[in-house]
């Protein structure tokens, strides 16, 4: 009769991974668009400093790479992914990286990273490329300016778009694949990031599929704060077992649909099915933030209650009040005193 406990939990795992394959997967299987063709981007190598004049040099050469992504998408009768780039071309956009291929990879900076003393990376869930890249725009731009209204920081957002993204309708949204590839990248670049600015205070803010990303990073990573909001899971039981140095928050809004996806993971040899505990459960143990009464895309909307508290997390605790001068001279004279009387 032992055995049989344990088949059970099995066959509830197998259940409860085929029912978010059917969130996922409907009938008609919509298929992503199909590539289009770009030019290799320059080599620059990893991000050594964030000095004005390396800065610089880097937003001109991505841009001069985003123009001839563009114009092969023209000539490729793209219209609307030309389009696309025609705006991210623009004089008053910084990209740290591009790359027009497979869908496209690209980090874009909001704010002055030269001088930032708050960090926030944004990283993207399911059908995020740059055809749809405006939704992500949307969310940083309305962060960055949520975080200039807080008093004594410098803050900086970069939209951090460095893996291929899964499409929703299909299975590659109920595995870990992508993922597995894309953690290592998002914690190298995260390293990079902590090199050039180790003063900084680092948060990496992850939405749904980039939760399990941000899972897959999470090891060791040199961030202040993880983040992780409408997510189905990152594949580990409970935040301790990300094993990061990183304070683990998590948040969900009332009308997020992910809510309804069944938390359960399953390991077979070709794959790994589904992202494991729910991040919000108090089993989990992150710090739970207020996320509002939004749906799933609706976390960095302006004026969101969800938005002011992931503000408030990248913000972090305010700056120390710089010691007054006419006061700290006063207790050093009287301290003088004292120990003049005791002498």
């Amino acid at each position: 009769m032992a055995p049989r406990p344990r088949r059970s939990r099995l066959t509830r795992t197998l259940l409860a991974v085929l029912v978010t394959a059917s969130v996922a997967v409907p009938i008609s299987g919509a298929a992503r668009p199909a590539a289009v063709p770009a030019p290799a981007p320059t080599a620059l190598g990893p991000l050594r400093d964030t000095a004005p004049a390396t800065l610089a040099h880097r937003y001109a050469t991505t841009r001069a790479d985003i123009r001839a992504a563009e114009r092969g998408a023209d000539a490729h009768g793209d219209h609307r992914r030309a389009a696309a780039l025609w705006a991210m071309a623009a004089p008053d956009r910084h990209f740290l990286t591009f790359d027009g291929r497979d869908g496209g990879r690209s980090t874009e900076v909001y704010g002055d990273l030269a001088h930032a003393d708050r960090i926030a990376v944004l990283v993207p869930g399911a059908d995020t490329d740059l055809d749809s890249y405006h939704r992500l725009r949307d969310g940083a731009r309305a962060l960055q300016q949520r975080l200039q209204q807080h008093p004594g920081i410098r803050p900086a957002v970069l939209a951090w778009l460095g893996y291929p993204t899964p499409a929703t309708m299909t299975p590659a949204a109920v595995t870990t694949a992508l993922a597995d590839d894309a953690g290592p990248q998002l914690h190298a670049f995260t390293e990079t990031l902590r090199q050039a600015r180790p003063a900084a205070r680092i948060s990496l803010l992850c939405h749904s599929y980039g939760s399990v990303v941000c899972g897959r990073s999470a090891p060791g990573l040199p961030a202040d704060d993880l983040v992780l909001y409408g997510s189905p899971g990152v594949g580990a039981d409970t935040a301790a077992r990300l094993h990061t140095p990183a304070t683990v928050w998590a948040g969900r809004g009332a009308d997020d649909w992910v809510a309804h996806v069944p938390h359960a993971q399953l390991a077979l040899p070709f794959a790994t099915f589904g992202f494991g505990a729910d991040p919000v459960s108090p089993h989990f143990g992150a710090r739970i933030f207020a996320a509002g009464a939004g749906g799933h895309s609706d976390y960095l909307k302006p004026d969101s209650r969800s938005l002011e508290s992931l503000a408030r997390i990248v913000a972090g605790p305010p700056p120390s009040a710089a010691p007054d001068a006419t006061a700290t001279a006063t207790a050093t004279a009287q301290r003088t005193a004292r120990e003049d009387r005791h002498a």
